[in-house]
């Protein structure tokens, strides 16, 4: 059966290629999609110049082994184009904002954190005893999260990126993909069920947690998701 995307697939096959007269339609049809995506990662136009430096890595200016390498030869026709390329350049303006967060002065994290837990211990007479299946919970969760997410739709993953990693609002949101508000938060919950039930049932079926247990383990990861990182298990 013929891929929905096909004529997107010969596109950038052809643009990989070099052909003049494909890029001149890519950047003539892209070039507003791009920067649309842009300004809704960043209102005031600082994400525009990673729109336009992703020409350079679309058309291949490195070379392995005598070749031009394309980015285009990434993509492989299993979502439309647009959203391939709203979903590269949110993954880049992603990597900027950890690099300039590698420049910030980091919080006195353990020192904060054990002056909070002596402030309470002093108001309440007590410690809070640690729960000690808090990490096995957490590792459970994360593995069957990742697994979960990993199995969506790239248009599924796009929108929870925009929304969650990216703090989007849903207008924001539906503006990267172009839909309505309304159909944002509807596929976002329809998401978010489809997420909780395959990691409930592989927390069921794989990890062998009872009612009980499974009632914990979220409750645990809920009230301190501690290493849980959304941008991890989105991404990678």
């Amino acid at each position: 059966m013929e891929s929905p995307y096909a004529a997107d697939l010969e596109l950038a096959t052809r643009c990989a290629a070099g052909d003049p007269a494909a890029w001149e339609r890519f950047v003539l049809e892209y070039r507003p999609v791009l920067y649309r995506a842009a300004d809704a990662l960043d209102r005031g136009g600082g994400a525009r110049d990673l729109a336009d430096s992703l020409y350079a890595e679309l058309y291949g200016i490195k070379e392995r082994s005598g070749e031009r390498r394309s980015l285009f030869h990434y993509f492989q026709g299993r979502s439309s184009l647009a959203t391939w390329l709203r979903a590269v350049l949110v993954q880049r303006y992603v990597d900027r904002v950890r690099v300039q967060r590698r420049f910030e002065p980091l919080p006195d994290e353990e020192g904060e954190a054990a002056e909070t837990a002596g402030t309470a211990a002093l108001a309440t007479g007590r410690a809070e005893p640690a729960d000690p299946d808090r990490l096995r919970y957490l590792a459970l969760v994360r593995d069957a999260l990742a697994r979960a997410v990993g199995r969506l739709a790239p248009r599924d993953r796009l929108r929870l990126a925009c929304y969650y990693v990216q703090e989007l609002t849903l207008a924001g949101t539906g503006r990267m993909l172009k839909e309505s508000e309304a159909t944002v938060s509807r596929q976002l919950a329809k998401t978010r069920r489809a997420i909780r039930g395959e990691v409930e049932k592989e927390l069921r079926d794989e990890a062998g947690l009872n009612d009980g247990q499974l009632a914990a383990c979220f409750a645990s990861v809920a009230d301190d998701p501690g290493s849980l990182d959304l941008k991890k298990v989105i991404y990678e």
